[in-house]
């Protein structure tokens, strides 16, 4: 009797085995030539089927992958969005008498939009930056960073570009997705930044769905 095989995108891609009896294989035949074999070799053609099979199923694996790639789908913070969460959390602070600069990061960190406030010190622009990085990076309010650095003081973390533990900047999400942060500096007291961020947000919160 004869039995068959074909492997699909390999070369010489169909065998055959050939028996006249019950007993073990003895021969084998490829497309344009028959080899006959012994006993033996039998158990080293079983090892290299298993292995040729294991091969194609791997590439079959990846031929399947590749047709079903797809580019990444997400949403990201425009600069309407950010410029509302901005000019809120400035007029809320300046409501309770003090001035902030405010800094809106999209989901790589990078700045979508910065604005010093009147009266403001000049560190207060880079001040903003790092903490709404840091909310970014880390996906929690950046004054999260300041509770864990208590608890390891030699968080190797804290040695990275742009992150600070300083309150004032909280993430932006969208469900359980961080798409940016806002962050504020120059209120007496980086609670009182925050609660100004927190105002610029609630104001988008019918937005960030």
């Amino acid at each position: 009797m004869t039995f068959a095989f074909r492997i699909r995108g390999w070369v010489g891609s169909e065998c055959q085995i050939h028996s006249t009896s019950n007993k073990p294989v003895h021969e084998l035949s490829f497309p344009g030539q028959t080899k006959n074999i012994g006993r033996n070799a039998v158990g080293s053609f079983k090892v290299h089927f298993a292995a040729a099979m294991t091969i194609a199923f791997v590439q079959a694996c990846a031929v399947a992958t590749s047709a079903n790639a797809q580019l990444l789908s997400h949403k990201d913070l425009t600069s309407s969005i950010a410029f509302t969460i901005a000019q809120t959390a400035i007029d809320t602070c300046k409501a309770n008498g003090y001035a902030v600069s405010v800094t809106v990061v999209g989901r790589n960190g990078e700045i979508i939009l910065q604005v010093r406030g009147d009266n403001t010190g000049p560190h207060t622009i880079e001040n903003s930056f790092r903490k709404a990085y840091t909310a970014r990076t880390f996906r929690s309010p950046s004054g999260d960073l300041v509770t864990r650095l208590k608890n390891e003081p030699t968080l190797g973390l804290i040695h990275l570009n742009n992150v600070i533990a300083n309150q004032g900047a909280l993430p932006i999400k969208v469900g359980d997705e961080t798409i940016g942060a806002a962050g504020a500096s120059g209120a007496p007291g980086g609670e009182k930044d925050e609660a100004c961020i927190k105002a610029g947000l609630d104001k988008v919160a019918d937005q960030l769905k």
